[in-house]
């Protein structure tokens, strides 16, 4: 693991596909966020999110997103994307994203994405259920006394 992303909580290796290329030669911006959201779902399943939203309708749903972009990327290479909560209210949460570069060893990106909790079933927003506050907190190692609010 790269001490750049010791900081994540969860990290996957991803290899830059040649299709992701553009016209430009590097990886387009679209895929950046095609990268947050894979690190996002396996966030996640780590939760067991899709098994809680299965059983209650409420789930997550992402409100908003955001990339800076540090480096270009090219074919081949392999990144490490790494997501962690940077903090946690009553109604949503705020996932941070790295984006590193294996070849150039350095990032190529960051990002925040909001993610709302979301009653599907009658079509609202909703405070994130204290089971899932709990397991959030458990997999990030954040003490209940410590505040991680927006």
């Amino acid at each position: 693991m790269e001490d750049v992303l010791s900081a994540c909580t969860v990290t996957m290796n991803i290899p830059v596909a040649w299709g992701e290329m553009d016209a430009m030669g590097h990886v387009n911006n679209i895929i950046y966020f095609r990268y947050f959201e894979t690190v996002r779902i396996e966030y996640f399943n780590r939760l067991d999110m899709m098994g809680y939203q299965r059983e209650s309708g409420i789930g997550p749903i992402l409100a908003s997103t955001e990339c800076r972009f540090k480096m270009p990327l090219h074919y081949p290479d392999t990144i490490i994307v790494g997501s962690k909560i940077l903090s946690l209210a009553e109604d949503r949460f705020v996932m941070g994203y790295e984006v590193f570069s294996t070849k150039h060893r350095r990032i190529a990106a960051d990002g925040e994405g909001v993610i709302v909790t979301y009653d599907y079933k009658n079509n609202k927003k909703v405070h994130i259920p204290e089971a899932l506050k709990t397991k959030i907190m458990e997999l990030e190692k954040i003490e209940k006394t410590t505040a991680l609010t927006i």
